[in-house]
């Protein structure tokens, strides 16, 4: 009797295995991923909004059961949803103020800032326009800076031999790490621009704002230019050392300059305590190699990326996360 119900058991847990039960996985992802449930909030940057919305929905494979839900209300008004623990990470494309920082310590949130990939600004224009085939840094400046709003408003003034036709311009909201990254690179000064542009924090209004006038002149992230080149025409920025456009190998090299630069999410103490952020956060660093790049934007090294994991692990053990 004993034989038959060992020969019995063993059938039944040969069943429940091939059925999927405890230690098998039937959707892709480890038992612990695919049994995870809950919501992880993200808003921020929309330059690394392509970036986290590409990791989320390889997440989901993995951990269908988890809701990864990714706003765009620019890096500033990111971290204000951040600071009031509305989100669990932000993303950002630009390292945080000291006074977002005062106020997420303000309400009890530590953070840490991780590094996900590099991203070049691309200044473009209409693909009509037959005049401009690259800009220096100072005439950068000189269209954007304060001193320039109601005085630098046609071509010509720009530069000698350009036409006498309106200068139309656009650009990300001055919620955006993008407009503070430009302008410290281009004006000095973070923040410091002309006012009379048009403004938008979505980047898709800013492509078909500069798509449909054959005047204008724009600059956002380089993805958003790769994603709709059929539609721009990209301007290469000459540092005094030659124009160089921007590209995959140009910001990775560093000779994109000074319009190159790396972007970020931060992730909240109080979140790490959810092991479901904690999962998602440590498989957007083990996939972020092969997922960068189909959006546009240039990895950083294997090893930076195992650094940046490491830095991740000493925050959760410093802040008590699963």
């Amino acid at each position: 009797m004993k034989k038959i119900q060992i020969i019995a058991l063993l059938a039944l847990s040969v069943l429940i295995y091939a059925c999927g039960g405890e230690g098998a996985s039937t959707d892709g992802g480890s038992t612990s991923e695919a049994a995870m449930s809950g919501t992880i909030k993200i808003d921020g940057s929309s330059t690394v909004y392509p970036i986290t919305e590409a990791i989320a929905e390889e997440f989901r494979t993995v951990a269908p059961k988890v809701k990864v839900t990714i706003g765009v209300s620019g890096t500033g008004g990111g971290f204000k949803k951040f600071s009031r623990g509305e989100t669990s990470i932000s993303d950002a494309s630009r390292s945080i103020k000291d006074k977002e920082a005062a106020a997420c310590k303000e309400n009890g949130i530590n953070y840490i800032e991780l590094s996900v990939a590099y991203d070049g600004l691309a200044v473009v224009v209409n693909p009509e326009n037959d005049w401009v085939t690259s800009l220096t840094t100072e005439e950068l400046k000189k269209i954007w800076q304060p001193d320039a709003q109601g005085k630098i408003i046609n071509w010509n003034q720009v530069r000698d031999g350009f036409p006498d036709a309106k200068l139309t311009l656009l650009g990300p909201g001055t919620a955006s790490g993008t407009f503070d990254y430009f302008t410290e690179a281009i004006v000095g000064k973070s923040g410091s621009s002309r006012g009379d542009y048009m403004p938008s924090e979505d980047d898709h209004v800013l492509v078909q704002g500069v798509a449909g006038d054959k005047n204008a002149l724009g600059f956002f992230g380089l993805a958003y230019f790769e994603e709709n080149k059929d539609k721009l025409k990209l301007v290469g920025v000459d540092n005094g050392k030659g124009s160089i456009t921007p590209s995959m190998q140009t910001v990775k090299d560093g000779t994109y300059s000074p319009l190159a630069r790396p972007i970020f999410i931060y992730v909240s103490s109080k979140a790490v305590n959810d092991p479901a952020v904690v999962e998602f956060v440590n498989f957007y660093l083990d996939n972020a190699t092969d997922l960068v790049p189909d959006v546009g934007y240039i990895p950083l090294p294997a090893t930076e990326y195992e650094a940046q994991k490491a830095k991740f692990k000493a925050f959760l053990a410093a802040n008590g996360g699963k």
